[in-house]
């Protein structure tokens, strides 16, 4: 057929695959393919999947009938994770033209010219996962003031509820120069902010691991990375998407603490506050390691901005168990969670243990969570009302008004100034706002670039 002339995307999941999506999007862009929003019907829809939760894997289904819907003679192509670990099953979808595996999904346009109009549905290239064993870079572009860098992919660890080693292979990571021209690339394109992501970020380097307090021989430790991309011209600000507490190091938290572009704000799973279920899940600490990391970045950084990863109703937690769990996060000088109901993963060590706990059980854990989350963001906003703190400021959803977020991940809401945007503001934070917002006020008449 001929070469389709518009291509639309939709991301599932995590920040990396955003990041990936974004790359697969230049790819089309450089072959001459216009980008048009999901809801304007493009002749080809590329859906990345995420596969952490059964939600996910539903969601998958109902973007492909949105798509159709719009463009019922349009190609439909599923990667990501979800089409790594079921591409039978995303085959069998009505409408779905192509699944690309974890190694085929940067080859995407390799298989576009498979594509006959529908004369050869539910197509799969699906590699084993073991041979997705080289790191494919990637880095968003098209938010003028955050770029999503991926800097490590894969997983070595045996989670028992977790799906991603299966879906993304084994850890593995690019040359720390390779990701500074990367980072040197977004900051000429005007960007501010660099989120870094990946699947175990804190694992960066040839895939080993790192052991509590000691330095493994590799060529190069996440802290290696920080160093260097502290050092890239124009990037004001890093954020760390998210490290694992037994790799997160006093090394890497006395880095952020004294640099000038890494910003204070951590996000780390627990998972559970229960030692018991933490073993079950085959975690690589206990909660006092979890505790002794909250507790030394307090030390080091009070201001800072500290999230948690939970997941509620894990195979085998009994009401004593969450309410250890409960008690020990409620206790952690923390300012907000994510909170995960537990579900069922095929292929997983968790998905066949007994003592399963009920839906409606895992559900009323999930609510109790989330509602001490709310306190917890409420009290460390209500902290600094009265205070001034810089904010990358950013176009708002909300009519006749800016966004930002503080370097410690306070979300303010502000006044329409259109010339402020992508700059780094001083802002006084003033009240709480009924959507989750701090509102603030500019201190300056002048735009500071």
């Amino acid at each position: 057929m001929a070469t389709p002339k518009s291509v639309g995307f939709y991301t599932l999941g995590c920040k990396l695959n955003y990041s990936e999506t974004s790359s697969i999007q230049r790819q089309f862009e450089e072959k001459g393919y216009l980008v048009l929003p999901f809801d304007k019907g493009p002749d080809v829809f590329v859906v990345n999947t995420c596969s952490v939760t059964d939600f996910a894997d539903r969601k998958c289904r109902k973007i492909v009938r949105k798509a159709l819907h719009t463009n019922p003679n349009a190609n439909v192509i599923i990667t990501g994770c979800y089409a790594q670990l079921k591409p039978h099953e995303i085959a069998d979808i009505p409408g779905v033209d192509l699944v690309l595996g974890a190694k085929e999904k940067f080859h995407i346009l390799d298989y576009i010219d498979h594509l006959q109009g529908g004369a050869t549905k539910g197509m799969i290239y699906v590699s084993q996962i073991e041979e997705a064993n080289h790191f494919i870079p990637a880095y968003s572009i098209g938010n003028r003031t955050r770029s999503f860098l991926k800097v490590q992919d894969g997983c070595n660890y045996s989670c028992t509820f977790c799906t991603i080693p299966k879906a993304r292979g084994k850890s593995r990571s690019a040359p720390i120069s390779q990701l500074v021209r990367q980072a040197e690339m977004i900051a000429q394109s005007g960007v501010k902010e660099i989120v870094l992501t990946g699947v175990n970020i804190g694992d960066f380097g040839n895939g080993t691991h790192v052991i509590e307090e000691r330095r493994p021989s590799k060529e190069a430790l996440f802290i290696d990375l920080i160093r260097a991309l502290d050092k890239v011209e124009g990037i004001r600000r890093y954020r760390i998407s998210s490290i694992e507490p037994n790799l997160l190091t006093p090394e890497i938290v006395d880095f952020v603490r004294q640099s000038s572009s890494f910003l204070p704000h951590f996000h780390i799973p627990l998972q559970s506050g229960s030692d018991k279920i933490l073993r079950r899940m085959k975690r690589r600490y206990l909660r006092q390691l979890f505790a002794d990391r909250i507790a030394l970045i307090r030390r080091k950084m009070p201001d800072a901005c500290i999230g948690v990863d939970v997941i509620v109703g894990f195979p085998g937690e009994t009401e004593e168990d969450f309410r250890d769990s409960f008690r020990f996060i409620r206790e952690l000088d923390i300012n907000y969670l994510h909170v995960f109901t537990y579900s069922e993963r095929a292929n997983t060590p968790a998905a066949d243990m007994q003592d399963s706990v009920p839906l409606d059980v895992r559900r009323l854990r999930n609510a109790e969570l989330r509602s001490l989350s709310e306190r917890k963001r409420i009290l460390g906003y209500q902290k600094y009302l009265g205070t001034t703190r810089n904010v990358l400021v950013e176009a708002s959803k909300i009519a006749g008004h800016l966004s930002g977020f503080t370097d410690n991940y306070i979300k303010v809401l502000l006044p329409s100034r259109p010339e402020m945007i992508n700059t780094i503001q001083p802002v006084r934070l003033l009240d709480l706002h009924p959507d989750g917002f701090v509102t603030g006020e500019f201190l300056s008449k002048e735009v500071h670039v």
